[in-house]
């Protein structure tokens, strides 16, 4: 187990966090580092970066059917989900707004178990949707063994 994240700590990863997160969720989250449940905002922000800083880039799990990994989940519209499994590998020189322009994963919008394809992150957040803060990594199997 980790030591709790302290305040500097969860800035650092919220920073680090920003083309992943929308405006409106990063709001609510700096409201967090200063509510009552701070502790649990400071270390999932620290987490999420964490897992999003060592996640694979596109095409690292190719192959691996459902046994890839899925590390993210956002939610959009009511029942639309998004489950990434791999984040952009980018361009050289590209800034931290630039990089971070498509995943690969797993995109339901209708609730029918979905298809695997590429997925923009920054059309997902334009649209109202948020990271989910309770996720926890899974294998593609394992999710769609819940469904």
């Amino acid at each position: 187990m980790n030591p709790p994240a302290t305040k500097e700590d969860a800035r650092i990863a919220l920073n680090k966090l920003k083309g992943f997160l929308g405006p409106a969720q990063i709001f609510v989250v700096k409201q967090g580092f200063r509510g009552e449940e701070r502790q649990f905002f400071f270390d999932r922000v620290v987490e999420l970066a964490t897992i999003v800083e060592f996640m694979p880039k596109t095409g690292e799990q190719d192959g691996k059917g459902g046994e890839a990994m899925i590390y993210l989940h956002y939610f959009a519209g009511g029942q639309a989900n998004f489950h990434i499994m791999e984040k952009d590998m980018g361009c050289a020189g590209d800034t931290p707004e630039q990089f971070q322009s498509q995943a690969f994963g797993l995109a339901d919008l209708f609730g029918d178990g979905g298809e695997l394809g590429y997925i923009s992150i920054p059309e997902i957040l334009a649209n109202g949707g948020e990271l989910d803060f309770y996720f926890q990594p899974c294998s593609l199997a394992q999710l769609r063994a819940k469904k």
